[in-house]
């Protein structure tokens, strides 16, 4: 797997989309930091080509589903070539019935660039107009109004969006629902009218689905790198002996990714005061540390074997019909693509992930304000036991995340609805496996934060023995703002705010300049 490196995604700054194979580093920087988009020449002659192909197969009157048919189980119906436009119109206003609160900026900004990469490729005969209007949607951040319950997969969330690139339904500023066209006229653009295929091409596949899982995947690589950095302060706190890092360990285990976990921790603790004087304390740790390395490879594995699905995804073609023409005979071919499956199963996998070093969170939590597990600090590790609380509840908050995130691991994709009079059977359920594997990142998080924050208190109760050089600067930057906690104090803000270190990479990236990118 390519490393996601922290200093790459803010530095990008512009992306230019020729092939719509983009890493996953440009994606997040389109969408989470606002990198400008520009379509290369290529990209613009092979999306009008593509353009060229399916308005001559409209001319001809070829039976194609979704351009001289109905929709789902009406495509025993036809539909006359003088009223492919109102076909389009329609399927966008009569899909868009999603409902609920409206999906989050980076989500929408999400689903627009996939729109842009799925039907970009070739084989959706998408105008240029259209994919124009998209990109202009994303350097102007401009947001579509996007109800975000009651898909299945596609369709109902998609054509909300849609229907503000016609100049209807809504687009949201300031939380504020305004009309589409009165946005539109204020950045100077006009709606377009969608030709033939278009409507459905941008509520059809898997863009909504993969969209999310992108978003979802970032979350975890980026959290599950803190998770190894907290880890290594929690074998601090907890004087756990280093021992259990030792590479004649993990090398005869022969999972690269438990290997890379034990070597990662050993760089961070190689200078460590703490762990030096209490190396021989034990026979061996409790489980929750002894097997720190194990367990972070195994979720590791399952994000490395979701990003490679993912990934996959994000660079296939997802539509249906899609156009093909080779030897110089152009088809168009009525498909499965639009299946959610891969990436569906693989978001649960995701959530999986989740739940497992969620557990592992919440226990080394757990173990550090316990008296009776923490090797002789004090209570909820804060001063006057009984009169002050401490910690005693941020673990609480960890426990009732995780009850959270089991339930939220529940597989989606093993599901199955029928739609469409039972012409849409199976369903592949991916677009709530996506959904939530979001949702259970962002809860991971917030698991995270609370375990950084209790392993520096536990720290600074063993001083005066020093940490290592690595978790010391951890330490040092998060005291800036967090400071020890010596009586009872409103301690939301200071979750909060290590919680924003844990986004935007700010921690990872002060330990990676200490000692190299962590290998994930």
């Amino acid at each position: 797997m390519d490393v996601l490196t922290v200093k790459n995604v803010k530095n990008i700054k512009t992306v230019v989309i020729t092939d719509c194979l983009l890493s996953l580093e440009q994606f997040i920087a389109i969408v989470k930091y606002k990198a400008e988009i520009l379509f290369s020449e290529e990209f613009t002659l092979n999306v009008m080509n593509s353009r060229n192909i399916i308005n001559r197969f409209l001319k001809e009157e070829r039976l194609i589903y979704g351009v001289t048919t109905g929709f789902g189980e009406n495509v025993r119906y036809t539909v006359s070539a003088k009223d492919a436009v109102n076909l389009q119109k329609n399927i966008v206003r009569s899909h868009a019935c999603a409902v609920g609160n409206p999906l989050d900026n980076e989500q929408v900004r999400a689903i627009l660039l996939m729109m842009i990469l799925n039907t970009g490729k070739g084989c959706s005969g998408i105008s240029l107009n259209t994919l124009e209007l998209i990109k202009q949607f994303l350097n102007n951040d401009i947001i579509p109004f996007t109800p975000g319950e009651g898909s299945v997969g596609y369709l109902g969330v998609e054509a909300h969006i849609a229907l503000t690139f016609m100049g209807e339904g809504y687009i949201l500023k300031d939380n504020v629902k305004i009309p589409s066209l009165d946005v539109l006229k204020e950045y100077n653009l006009k709606p377009v009218e969608f030709g033939c295929k278009e409507g459905l091409s941008l509520l059809n596949g898997t863009m909504t689905v993969t969209a999310l899982a992108l978003l979802a995947l970032y979350e975890m690589i980026v959290t599950m790198k803190n998770i190894e950095i907290a880890g290594s302060l929690v074998y601090e706190a907890l004087r756990a002996t280093i021992k259990a890092l030792d590479p004649r360990i993990h090398n005869a285990k022969k999972h690269s990714e438990q290997i890379s976990s034990a070597e990662n921790m050993l760089k961070m603790l190689k200078d460590s005061e703490i762990s030096q004087k209490h190396i021989n304390d034990k026979v061996q740790d409790a489980y929750v540390l002894r097997a720190m390395p194990q367990i972070n490879g195994a979720c590791k594995k399952l994000i490395k074997e979701a990003y490679e699905v993912i990934m996959n995804e994000m660079h296939s073609s997802s539509d249906n019909p899609e156009l093909f023409s080779e030897n110089n005979i152009d088809e168009a071919l009525m498909c499965g693509n639009f299946d959610g499956s891969f990436v569906g199963s693989h978001s649960d996998m995701l959530c999986i992930a989740a739940s497992i070093i969620g557990n592992l969170v919440e226990r080394c939590i757990d173990r550090m304000v316990n008296r009776n597990l923490n090797d002789g600090l004090p209570a909820f590790l804060v001063a006057k036991p009984g009169l002050n609380n401490g910690y005693m509840i941020p673990q609480y908050t960890a426990a009732g995340l995780l009850g959270e995130i089991k339930v939220l691991s529940n597989p989606s994709t093993i599901d199955s609805i029928s739609t469409c009079a039972n012409q849409e059977d199976p369903v592949s359920m991916g677009y709530f496996a996506a959904k939530k594997a979001l949702i259970v990142a962002k809860k991971l998080q917030y698991m995270v934060s609370i375990e950084f924050m209790i392993s520096l208190q536990a720290i600074d109760l063993l001083k005066p023995l020093k940490q290592s050089s690595v978790t010391e600067k951890v330490h040092d930057f998060i005291r800036k703002n967090v400071p020890m906690l010596n009586e009872d104090r409103y301690i939301y803000p200071d979750i909060e705010y290590i919680l924003k270190q844990i986004q935007e990479m700010t921690i990872i990236n002060i330990v990676e300049n200490e000692i190299g990118e962590l290998k994930f």
